[in-house]
């Protein structure tokens, strides 16, 4: 997933509903409407200074990316994942990410290694700070231009729709784990491996990445 636009811009490139989607979709990501709240179209309308219309169709849009669920005759609630889902989607994201690390190992060029060199620093810089908010977009931007970088639109695609139920989640799997400092060392070592030109290596050392992610989110959700 892309670093989310500023409202300005979503409004200048998106149709109205698209914006309010890409706008909620942010909302959710950054943790400001939390799993399981109810959402009310009126209020969200107000808030965003639209229609109820667009906010209508973007909560469409959001139930069929997997961000939130509408129940009849109760409403509207951001998705909440269960310890089931998310061992599901990690297991899927890992071998999507290791095939994307793989393919691009093969292709990797100096900018591709700047550009995620420059994501890592972000990520220190933010650990350093305790900027949890900016570390976390860093994080997600990190992990999704080494799937654009491995030049299979489709593989992206799908990585894409994989993600954005995993949001919720992985914001909780750092947050509460605070594992931003080990977090930042693995992504460091995915570096090394892509830049390495070594596609096996890479594989292995994204997909052990993702599964202590994995494993720590579970060890939580079975704690309590």
């Amino acid at each position: 997933m892309a670093e989310p636009e500023g409202t300005i811009d979503i409004l200048r490139s998106k149709s109205l509903p698209a914006a309010v989607k890409e706008e909620i979709s942010t909302m959710i990501v950054r943790g400001e409407l939390a799993p399981g709240q109810k959402l009310v179209e009126m209020d969200l309308a107000s808030r965003l200074g639209v229609s109820r219309g667009p906010v209508r169709e973007a909560l469409l849009g959001l139930e069929e990316a997997g961000l939130i669920r509408i129940e009849k005759n109760r409403g509207v609630f951001v998705r909440e994942i269960t310890a089931r889902e998310a061992r599901e989607l990690y297991e899927v994201r890992a071998s999507l990410e290791a095939l994307a690390g793989r393919l691009l190992a093969s292709r990797i060029t100096p900018v591709h290694v700047s550009n995620l060199r420059k994501r890592v620093d972000e990520m220190i810089r933010s650990v350093r700070d305790e900027n949890f908010a900016s570390y976390f977009l860093q994080n997600i931007r990190f992990h999704d231009i080494i799937v654009e970088f491995s030049g299979n639109e489709k593989l992206l695609s799908v990585y894409r729709r994989i993600v954005n139920e995993m949001h919720l989640m992985r914001r909780f799997e750092v947050e509460k784990s605070r594992g931003m400092a080990t977090s930042v060392i693995e992504h460091g070592n995915i570096v090394d491996a892509l830049e390495s030109e070594d596609g096996d290596a890479a594989a292995r050392v994204i997909s052990s990445h993702v599964e202590g992610g994995c494993r720590r989110l579970l060890s939580m959700l079975e704690t309590g």
